[in-house]
């Protein structure tokens, strides 16, 4: 940690905002430089070396320094330090979790992954409980299609159009944080998890170059860097990923027919204090991706072109490109027991699916060029009050105004007397829709006892679209410190949550009557905002020093609930609603922590249902499915009974670790409304990292991980079920190596 003012041995004792700090200062060097700020000399006691980091700027080191640790370091001793970085102090004022099921991903832990940095956010997020995995990118935490927040620092991440591209690269991230239960009231819109990203500064003063190689055709290079420079820190990654995995495999073989991808990511960070009190930070991200999309042979024909003969389906030249770019603008700003923070924000996302023509034609009869662009900008404000040591308020509110447009050119064939003609024709179907979203939220954290806190408070919001919908949403959260060694935790909120906009418009039903891309039910009422009830109730439990267990139960009843639906070509997806929800299911944690090795398991159970279907109906196929499901619960499409991951890492050597992890599902849902499932599957990866010495003073890290090390070949999905529209299976065997430098 880092303190100093000019005479050498004078010891400083203070406290900022309940931050206290308290060091006698080991004597300053000649070549010590004054803080940018205060002119003041800068020592940093853990190195012995001047720093351009100190106190009085509120820039202090990553991570809180345990007195243990810095007396090693100091050769003077007399140490007593209990400082924690200024920015996630603010951070947290203004981010409670109270009364929530939170877990954590550090940079240490991603380290731990087989793949490293390599590894795909959700991939990552497999790992969390009750984190079922699905095709394209897809996670499914407690029985809820997608419905995911993405924060960075905080500030919200406006959710882009969807598709199967990883938008965020995993190197940009210092810590992650999974929160899901009983929310506070600052949360909304999508609320069956928040995915808190803390994103890496420039205070290392280092950068890494990495190239990942392996099967599939897998090369991805990688560098990040970041610094210090007067006022300011900044961070920046950039990657680039080439695999002839793209997507999914629709078949079991282990090599993807037309399944070649390019994705390129980029991320920005930059942060300058313009004074004690107050800094401004920018974040910025680019990705692009291209994507074939892989062909599925042997498919037979169901329509004929008068311009060909026979169609081979492993032919096909489907494509998919993706673009998405996102930044923000934030100012924080504390004065006393007040912080602040305001942020504008916004996201561009576009998708755009180019069809094989002729094929398309043959085996679906439709060819349709959809092309999706979605804009939204926003504001977020955050405040926090600490009135006193009981009580502090909280409140703010976002802003956010979202346009859509959706073009679509399609080939089709004419259908008299129920009959196809054989010569294609064109029909054009555009459309545009703005939304606008404002959110209200107050709250009080009250620390009745030193064991028991309680933060309650409410939310509105409004959003308007092509229809107006509102909600007042009461939440209270419990926390329970029993004992030294168990905390219990639980909480009820109102959620309300709006639809995505990439919805298709009833102009479309029409446009394509007397065509072989005519839907068989012509109802189309309009998708409605979700609103439900949700209760958690937990507990933790530290078993022994390096053992802690945990568990958790969840419960919640849904009017209009959202469900997603992959209907057309474009592999996008498009929601609806069920009249009434209901899901529900337990979690179970365990942890160990020794100074070798650490490991975890995580065992869910859940069960999420839907009964009659009220909006986007002209999206099913099947008359007797929705009649069925009108008149009964069913399971939906993402629901899984059973999901498992775990996880160990072992420390062998000073330089050479190896680590496994694995996940277990008990298989999604297929057939008629959802009535069955697919086998149980299981997967299993392993990494080995060694550390080497090429170069003075650097780190050079060689890793090796194999993933699906049994070459266990499952199936994710059969192309049947409520809203499922291909088959897809989970990756085989593959080999990888990385090699990262450090500088």
């Amino acid at each position: 940690m880092l303190i100093g003012p000019l005479d050498p041995g004078l010891r400083r004792d203070g406290k900022i905002d309940g931050i206290s700090f308290s060091k006698k200062l080991p004597p300053l060097t000649p070549s010590s430089r004054p803080c940018f700020l205060s002119n003041m000399l800068c020592y940093n006691i853990i190195t012995h070396h001047p720093s351009r980091l100190c106190l009085c700027c509120f820039c202090t080191a990553l991570t809180l320094v345990s007195a243990a640790q810095a007396q090693d370091a100091d050769q003077n001793g007399d140490l007593n330090i209990d400082i924690v970085k200024y920015r996630q102090q603010m951070r947290n004022d203004l981010s409670p979790q109270t009364g929530t099921s939170a877990y954590t991903i550090d940079d240490q832990a991603i380290a731990a992954l087989p793949q490293g940095a390599d590894t795909s956010l959700d991939k990552m997020l497999e790992q969390a409980p009750g984190a079922a995995q699905d095709s394209y990118g897809q996670i499914h935490l407690r029985g809820e299609h997608a419905d995911l927040q993405y924060r960075l620092d905080g500030i919200l991440l406006p959710e882009g159009i969807s598709g199967f591209g990883q938008t965020l690269d995993p190197r940009m991230i210092e810590s992650m944080t999974l929160l899901d239960g009983a929310l506070p009231a600052q949360y909304g819109y999508r609320t069956a998890g928040v995915v808190n990203i803390q994103t890496k500064t420039g205070f290392t003063n280092s950068g890494t170059a990495a190239m990942n190689i392996g099967s599939q055709g897998t090369i991805e290079p990688s560098v990040s860097y970041g610094g210090v420079t007067g006022g300011a820190d900044y961070f920046f990654t950039a990657s680039h990923l080439t695999s002839d995995l793209g997507i999914e495999n629709p078949t079991s073989s282990p090599n993807a027919i037309h399944d070649h991808t390019e994705q390129t990511k980029e991320f920005g960070y930059g942060s300058y204090m313009i004074n004690p009190e107050q800094r401004i930070q920018v974040v910025a991200g680019n990705s692009i991706s291209y994507f074939q999309i892989p062909d599925n042979p042997g498919q037979t024909p169901q329509y004929i072109d008068g311009s060909i003969g026979n169609f081979d389906s492993s032919q096909l030249n489907e494509r998919q490109f993706e673009s998405n770019q996102y930044g923000t603008v934030a100012w924080q700003g504390q004065n006393g027991g007040l912080d602040i923070q305001i942020a504008p924000y916004f996201r561009s996302s576009e998708t755009h699916f180019r069809p094989d023509t002729v094929g398309d034609l043959v085996f679906n009869g439709v060819a349709s060029d959809v092309q999706y662009k979605d804009l939204a900008m926003g504001v977020q404000n955050d405040n926090s009050w600490r009135i006193n040591d009981e009580h502090t308020l909280r409140g703010g509110f976002t802003l956010q105004n979202e346009q859509v447009q959706n073009y679509n050119t399609s080939q089709v064939f004419a259908v008299s007397g129920g009959t196809p003609l054989t010569t294609p024709e064109t029909i054009t179907d555009n459309s545009r829709n703005n939304a606008q979203l404002y959110g209200l939220y107050l709250q009080d954290e009250w620390k009745l006892t030193d064991a028991l806190t309680l933060n309650y408070g409410a939310r509105f919001d409004m959003w308007r679209s092509y229809v107006d919908e509102s909600q007042l949403s009461p939440r209270i959260g419990l926390t329970y410190k029993l004992d030294s060694k168990t905390t219990l935790h639980g909480g009820y909120a109102r959620y309300f949550t709006p639809p995505p906009l990439e919805l298709i418009s009833p102009s479309t039903v029409a446009a394509f009557a007397d065509t072989t891309n005519a839907p068989s039910i012509t109802q189309d009422d309009q998708v409605k905002a979700e609103r439900s009830h949700n209760f958690d109730i937990g507990a933790t439990h530290q078993l022994t020093d390096e053992i802690q267990l945990g568990v958790d139960g969840y419960y919640k009843l849904v009017h209009d609930l959202l469900d997603l639906g992959q209907f057309g070509q474009a592999l996008v997806y498009t929601p609806f609603n069920y009249e009434h929800g209901r899901i529900y299911g337990a979690e179970f944690t365990a942890s160990y922590t020794a100074k070798t090795i650490k490991a975890y398991g995580n065992f869910a159970v859940s069960r999420a249902q839907g009964k009659n279907i009220t909006s986007a109906q002209f999206n099913f196929d099947d008359p007797d499915e929705l009649a069925y499901i009108q008149n009964h619960y069913v399971r939906l499409d993402h629901d899984q009974t059973y999901t498992a991951s775990g996880g160990v890492s072992w420390q062998v050597l000073p330089k050479t670790s190896f680590d496994l992890d694995a996940i277990y599902g008990s298989g999604l849902r297929e057939g008629f409304a959802n009535t069955g499932h697919l086998p149980w599957y299981s997967q299993f990866n392993i990494g080995a990292t060694e550390y080497l010495d090429l170069f003075p003073h650097d780190k050079t890290q060689l890793r090796f991980s194999v993933i699906n090390l049994f070459d266990t070949s499952y199936q994710l999905r059969d192309g049947t079920g409520i809203g499922v529209g291909a088959p897809q299976w989970g990756p085989r065997r593959g080999f990888f190596v990385s090699l990262a430098q450090e500088f």
